[in-house]
């Protein structure tokens, strides 16, 4: 279908301001700080929020845990934000967290996993890693159970909620659902939605392989599953997902093919590309009215798994 009406405007200031235009000669330092700047204050009141950190394989990683009520034992969402293992931050992605944490009634911590360039592959997935066991050993702590504990994540954070829990199978936690929101699962510029989605719609080709070109020391590391989760041999023994990708979004196909590749390798897997949207949509509920439907539909799949 043609672009949503409302995307398309919001689609329309993003390309007036050139806020989309990332490639070599941007400042990922003044990129972070504008995307805090801009990032839209959510209006859901939580019971509480604590920043605080937690130890990592290279130092204290900040965390932001939300608590929908005082009750305890409740499902557990660890968090990890997009932004191309470059970008974005727990105040760009408050507003999700926010709303998965009342809407799922859920706690969910939020990681500040450490980001490229000055930290390059694999310093993200390592911190994803060790913040998602912190999370199975201290749930009770924190009043979650930690028997339903879900890794969620967009785009990037996608990627590495996928990651954790392809390696969670041999050391744990253990991961009782996953929530993909356009992952990038696959270290590629050729599929049809790379193609046809090369410019235009927020997220560019261009823009992703900048964000390659930061993340990763060396190229040829592309294929390794814990960058291009979709090219482990074994996907067998995941947990449950809900995968979400968008009709405009280079990254479309190859979430996609993940959602196939997890099926046949007996993954119970619901997914939902939505029509007439672009890669980012999830946070824009306030201004894109499909958007809000596709958070519902992901908070009712998290309810549905462990709520």
């Amino acid at each position: 279908m043609p672009l949503d009406p409302q995307a398309k405007a919001i689609i329309d200031l993003v390309v007036a301001s050139g806020f989309g235009d990332l490639g070599p000669g941007t400042d990922p330092v003044t990129m972070r700080a504008l995307m805090d700047s801009a990032a839209i204050a959510s209006s859901i009141e939580i019971a509480g929020v604590i920043d605080r950190t937690i130890p990592g394989p290279a130092g204290d990683i900040p965390v932001r845990i939300y608590r929908p009520a005082s009750a305890s034992d409740l499902p557990v969402i660890v968090y990890f934000h997009g932004g191309g293992w470059v970008l974005g931050s727990l105040t760009t992605h408050d507003g999700i967290c926010r709303g998965l944490a009342d809407g799922v009634g859920a706690v969910v911590v939020s990681v500040d996993y450490r980001l490229a360039p000055e930290h390059r592959y694999p310093a993200a997935v390592e911190d994803a890693v060790a913040a998602t066991r912190w999370v199975g050993d201290h749930a009770a702590a924190i009043g979650g159970d930690p028997g339903r504990l879900v890794v969620a994540g967009d785009s990037s954070g996608g990627n590495l909620a996928a990651v954790v829990a392809q390696q969670a199978r041999v050391d744990g936690p253990a991961i009782a659902f996953q929530l993909l929101v356009y992952p990038v699962t696959d270290h590629e510029f050729t599929s049809v939605s790379m193609e046809d989605n090369a410019v235009g719609y927020y997220l560019t080709r261009a823009s992703m392989q900048w964000f390659y070109d930061l993340y990763l020391t060396d190229a040829a590391v592309g294929g390794d599953p814990a960058v291009s989760p979709l090219h482990n041999p074994d996907l067998g023994g995941l947990p449950p997902a809900f995968v979400v990708t968008a009709e405009y979004d280079p990254l479309r196909d190859q979430g996609l093919a993940y959602v196939a590749a997890m099926r046949a390798a007996g993954t119970v897997v619901a997914d939902h590309m939505y029509a007439g949207l672009f890669h980012g949509f999830f946070s824009m509920g306030s201004m894109i009215d499909a958007a809000q439907v596709a958070f519902d539909d992901a908070v009712a799949a998290v309810r549905s798994a462990v709520g």
